[in-house]
């Protein structure tokens, strides 16, 4: 029932961001789910793995994106925690981060849960003006 709940409200928000400049690629990490709202950035990158692991108690967020083009191609992230219960645990927005990603390079993008709380994420990716 809670990865309903999780999936619709991924959907509602990705209608509610599909004018915005936000609208991008959307990472679930519980439901292993990839939701593009851009088809050029989907045409981009590829999404090679999703995980969570340990990182002295506190989970840790891993995703590995692949350029699928020759171009250099700059990004902006920011990953986004939810507790047991499907709700978010931080207590102010992480800044978005920046990444270059080569012609055909594959990266990995991380972030440790700071709240102890923090059992699911959410990363969000978006195309970085330059």
């Amino acid at each position: 029932m809670k990865k309903w709940l999780v999936a619709i409200g991924v959907l509602l928000s990705l209608i509610g961001c599909a004018s915005n400049k936000t609208a991008g690629i959307k990472i679930e990490g519980q439901t292993q789910t990839v939701l593009y709202g851009d088809e050029r950035m989907g045409d981009k990158f590829s999404v090679d793995d999703i995980s969570t692991v340990d990182t002295n108690g506190h989970p840790r967020a891993v995703v590995k994106l692949s350029n699928t083009t020759s171009v250099d191609q700059i990004i902006q992230y920011r990953f986004y925690w939810y507790d047991e219960q499907g709700l978010e645990v931080n207590t102010k927005q992480a800044p978005w981060k920046r990444a270059i990603l080569r012609g055909d390079e594959t990266i990995t993008l991380s972030e440790v849960s700071v709240n102890p709380n923090g059992k699911d994420f959410r990363v969000q990716l978006r195309g970085a003006d330059d």
